[in-house]
């Protein structure tokens, strides 16, 4: 009887697999590996990026503008970062997305401090996720789960008292000099209903008798206000 090398399924599977792989113009047209790779991440970020958006941002500001906006950023930073890591992104082009998306400025307003901190955040979020292709699934997953406890301790207003201020326009223009500052408080203490900790006057009109006021206040317990700086109708998004 003739003799056979022995099997080796490592070379089988090899041979095999190269042979199974079409290819059109030279790339692969199916991986089951890196597709399920990409799925696996894809949902993960989506996930964080969720938990961020819903729990933390929307559960204060109820902006649904920002929510779809958030999260859209979230999907397409993601797939931008991983889709390109085979052209093996440099430092400056990472800092350079980062410039690119963290300065917006929408033409129809400014974008308020806070969605900034969440819009830096998101794509942060999304970026570490779409980069992290060679560290350990629990190292990615622990590194999420640190930064959402982070933003719950931040959150949490029975750590941290959530100071805000509001715009009026104060019709006792004689109240807003220096020395009777204590009576312009009181007074507006009297007509807001809340406590004040500051005021600072703005613009004076001595046409109209009024003048601009900012008063700064602490909110309440599970209290929030996303339209203390709006002054006219147009500006309201709801």
């Amino acid at each position: 009887m003739e003799n056979y090398p022995e099997f080796d399924p490592s070379i089988a599977a090899e041979f095999g697999e190269g042979a199974s792989v079409a290819t059109f113009l030279g790339t692969p047209l199916f991986q089951a590996d890196s597709l399920l790779n990409l799925l696996i991440r894809f949902a993960f970020n989506l996930l964080v990026s969720w938990i961020i958006v819903q729990f933390f941002y929307y559960k204060k500001s109820r902006r649904r503008d920002y929510y779809v906006t958030f999260m859209l950023f979230s999907a397409v930073m993601f797939l931008l970062i991983f889709l390109m890591e085979n052209v093996k992104l440099g430092i400056g082009l990472t800092l350079g997305l980062f410039a690119i998306f963290g300065v917006i400025r929408y033409r129809t307003e400014t974008v308020p401090i806070r969605e900034m901190t969440y819009l830096f955040v998101i794509i942060g979020t999304s970026v570490i996720n779409g980069l992290a292709l060679n560290i350990p699934y629990t190292d990615l997953v622990v590194g999420n789960v640190l930064l959402l406890l982070l933003m719950g301790l931040l959150e949490n207003q029975s750590l941290l008292k959530h100071q805000t201020s509001k715009l009026v326009l104060y019709d006792k223009i004689e109240l807003i000099t220096p020395e009777r500052q204590g009576e312009m408080i009181a007074d507006l203490e009297q007509r807001l209903g809340f406590k004040i900790d500051k005021a600072e006057v703005g613009h004076v009109d001595f046409l109209r008798d009024v003048a601009f006021v900012k008063v700064y206040y602490h909110l309440g317990k599970g209290e929030t206000n996303t339209i203390n700086h709006i002054t006219k109708v147009n500006q309201y998004n709801g």
